[in-house]
This record gives structure tokens, C-alpha cells and sequence, in this order.
């Protein structure tokens, strides 16, 4: 072993080439960025969406309609699903807005909406943001109580 073929440990040093550095590092004269155009300026950005001078996506698509920024989104959970969690021992006779996220019925941020489908047969006391009025009625019918919060 002689000094002339000592080298440093396989992945030891690591250095990346430096652009614009002269024809000498290989990446002089245009820098990697090819000859004229608007990318090879400096300052360029281009805009989010931007295809060449293609219509871009977001006007090709046709667009209709109106959104409510204001709309409040409910989960809706019905009646045949909570007399389902009845029968399987999972609540007794109160349901409250923990007792649904505990079950993954609804997340801990939403708003539920109790709906009609299907058929109570259990007294049960719901405590929920909004009813509908079959489930209302449903609830009441089997001797429970619909409490709006």
C-alpha cells in the first residue's frame, strides 16, 4: 500500500458537483438548463397549473352550480343501526355523542343526524344535534326520548 492509492471509504464522501462552475466541472456554459427559452432566464416561475400554453385542467373542466360555504355537513345515523348496537349488548338505554364515536358511528368533530330508517324497538334516551321527524316520532313511540343538543 502506497500513498498514491489510498482512498476514503466506500460512501464516505460525498460532494455534489457544484452547477456553474466553469467547463471544467462539466456543468458550466448553460448550467444544465439547455440554450434560450423562459426556463433558462432567471426569476422564472411558473404558474400553478400552467401546461405549456394547453388549456389547463382546471378550465377544461366544465363547471356548474353553486356551494354554500356556509352548508353544515351532518352524519347521518339510522334507527335499524343503533337497535342493531342494542341487540349486540354494545348500549343499554342512553346514547350520547361519545357512546357514537366510541363505536365509529361518527367522528369526534361531526355533527349527527338521527334518521329514520328501520324500526326502534327499544326504549332509548338519544341525545344528537338534529332528528328527523320519523325518527323523532320512532323514538318517542317506543317510550325513549330525542334530546337536541
Amino acid at each position: 500500500m502506497s500513498l498514491h492509492n489510498l482512498t476514503p471509504a466506500e460512501g464516505s464522501v460525498k460532494k455534489e458537483k457544484r452547477i456553474a462552475r466553469g467547463e471544467g466541472s462539466g456543468k458550466g456554459g448553460t448550467s444544465t438548463r439547455g440554450h434560450n427559452g423562459q426556463k433558462s432566464r432567471s426569476g422564472y416561475s411558473k404558474k400553478v397549473g400552467f401546461e405549456g400554453g394547453q388549456m389547463p385542467l382546471q378550465r377544461r373542466v366544465p363547471k356548474f352550480g353553486f356551494t354554500n360555504i356556509n352548508r353544515k355537513e351532518y352524519q347521518g345515523i339510522n334507527l335499524d343501526k343503533l337497535q342493531s348496537l342494542v341487540d349486540n349488548g354494545t348500549i343499554s338505554d342512553t346514547v350520547n355523542l361519545e357512546i357514537l364515536v366510541a363505536n365509529g358511528l361518527a367522528g369526534k368533530n361531526e355533527l349527527v343526524k338521527i334518521l329514520g330508517n328501520g324500526e326502534l324497538k327499544t326504549k332509548l334516551n338519544i341525545t344528537a344535534h338534529k332528528f328527523s321527524a320519523t325518527a323523532k316520532a320512532a323514538i318517542e313511540a317506543a317510550g325513549g326520548e330525542a334530546v337536541t343538543l
